[in-house]
């Protein structure tokens, strides 16, 4: 179910212009519109899920294909033998700008930790 407010489910639903990178009928990848790393993708639901924190049971499956897909696409990218970083902020408190779920896929130049 969309939300009319949230940017992410118009992007979803095409309503707002974005790079897609990938597509299939539970996700999205997006290009990062400031992006952090040389390779920076968002991986968003279809579904509105306005935090990891309010995740369900039901959920599981969706979570665990956009792992997958994840995977997938650092290995397209070229990313995946030399390490990459997939995080899902949640929260005001943990920098979560956007209240639906979605994970970034980070790479392209070595990452440390704690995140510069």
């Amino acid at each position: 179910m969309a939300v009319s407010d949230c940017l992410f489910c118009k992007i979803v639903q095409k309503k707002i212009d974005s790079e897609f990178v990938y597509e299939d009928d539970q996700c999205i990848a997006i290009k990062d519109i400031a992006p952090a790393t040389p390779i920076h993708l968002l991986i968003i639901p279809k579904k509105h899920i306005p935090s990891l924190d309010q995740v369900e049971v039901d959920d599981a499956a969706l979570l665990g294909h956009m792992q997958l897909v994840a995977a997938r696409l650092a290995r397209q990218l070229g990313i995946a033998d030399q390490g990459y970083r997939l995080l899902s902020n949640c929260g005001e408190g943990g920098g979560q700008a956007i209240f639906h779920l979605h994970y970034h896929l980070m790479g392209g130049k070595k990452l440390g930790w704690p995140p510069e």
